[in-house]
């Protein structure tokens, strides 16, 4: 097991034990099971139900929760740093010795159903789940949630098989951040944990760039979104490409959102969001808009994109540097934020990485920015009133 640590003075603790598994070791006729799993191991164990896991660690004033990527499964909660035992005792149960229970299998799956339906009809949402698979081939395109094919074709049997093949030591991660001492935790974990090995499958990234067009009766706004691929984590253009997207659209002070809203006066919501990994890695622009100005939009993003690749200047690049450092040092403060920062580092290769952020984002040149601006080819989407 990796184990990663950050001390802080502050009585908080922020825990989390991860695998290292998601939707990239999904093929497409199993989507959706490492979401699945993510929700059955909060249904118990031998040791305590559902309402037991929740009460030992809400009842100490704390938060628990997880969530599924596509890189990775991850059970965590935040509590005060002197129960940080609990928090080690509830999670671990969790990871260890679920249940899997036939009947809640089953229960499950309506909930998940619900969850699906809820996605699609939050039109921002479904926006961004629908330009995913506009960028990339299945199975990797296909929704993280999984549908309800998918859903209906996991049996107790397959469920087990992918938990034994996933999480096993090699796989996992237990990161803590917070008021804690290192030695207690890896005591723990070697008390806890055994040395067994196992291997999960892992499936091909494949790009692509295709544009949809879908229209819906009952929504009011148009949402599209503009997708495009960045060099990924491992090159070092991957950090010229953070600044882009904060550059474009990452704020009041962005491009796109003074061109579009402040003085255009064509949308409310301006946005831009990536994801900047070794498999694969993305860029963003969000904006919701009357549906009658959703092209003059796409144009004016793309032109946008164009001028930054002409005329961006040094001093430009510098106020954007500063945006995002600042913007990751105050994001950073909370040790949750940085808990899952650190983790998501470690599954993309290196946890220390984490924190050469500021001089890498320092290291990017004009021309390294302006190049990625160069964007050729693009995925559209857009979700219109009928």
């Amino acid at each position: 097991m990796t184990i990663l640590f950050e001390k802080r003075e502050n009585p908080v603790v922020s825990v989390t034990f991860a695998v290292r598994c998601g939707g990239i070791n999904e093929a497409s006729h199993e989507k959706g099971i490492s979401h699945f799993i993510e929700h059955m191991l909060y249904k118990g164990t031998p040791k305590r139900n559902a309402r037991q896991i929740a009460e030992e660690i809400e009842g100490k004033g704390g938060i628990l929760n997880g969530f599924t990527d596509e890189t990775v499964t991850a059970y965590w909660c935040k509590l005060p740093s002197k129960h940080l035992g609990a928090a080690l005792n509830v999670l671990s149960d969790m990871i260890k010795n679920p249940l899997f229970a036939e009947e809640e299998i089953e229960k499950e799956k309506s909930v998940i159903f619900e969850e699906i339906k809820m996605g699609r009809d939050n039109p921002v949402h479904h926006a961004f789940r629908e330009i995913q698979r506009l960028l990339y081939k299945e199975p990797f395109g296909s929704a993280l949630i999984g549908t309800e094919k998918t859903l209906n074709s996991l049996t107790r049997e397959k469920i087990l098989k992918r938990f034994k093949e996933a999480y096993s030591p090699n796989n996992l991660i237990l990161c803590v951040v917070g008021d804690a001492e290192f030695s207690k935790i890896v005591d723990f974990a070697e008390k806890n944990f055994d040395q067994k090995k196992s291997k999960i499958p892992k499936y091909k990234v494949v790009k692509r760039n295709l544009s949809k067009t879908e229209k819906r009766r009952g929504v009011d706004q148009a949402n599209m979104v503009l997708g495009y691929h960045f060099p990924t984590s491992d090159k070092k253009e991957s950090h010229a490409a953070n600044i882009l997207n904060v550059l474009m659209a990452g704020g009041m002070s962005s491009r796109l959102f003074h061109e579009i809203r402040e003085k255009r006066n064509l949308a409310y919501a301006v946005k831009a969001d990536s994801a900047i990994l070794k498999d694969f890695s993305y860029g963003l622009i969000y904006v919701g808009a009357k549906k009658e100005n959703i092209l003059l939009i796409k144009k004016v993003i793309i032109e946008e994109f164009r001028k930054v690749s002409k005329e961006l200047s040094e001093k430009e690049l510098g106020q954007f540097k500063e945006q995002l450092i600042g913007n990751y040092q105050i994001s950073m403060e909370d040790s949750q934020n940085q808990m899952i920062n650190l983790l998501m580092h470690e599954i993309d290769g290196n946890a220390k990485k984490a924190y050469e952020f500021e001089k890498n984002i320092r290291n990017v040149k004009l021309k390294d920015v302006k190049n990625l601006a160069k964007i050729k080819k693009y995925s559209f989407f857009a979700l219109v009133p009928k």
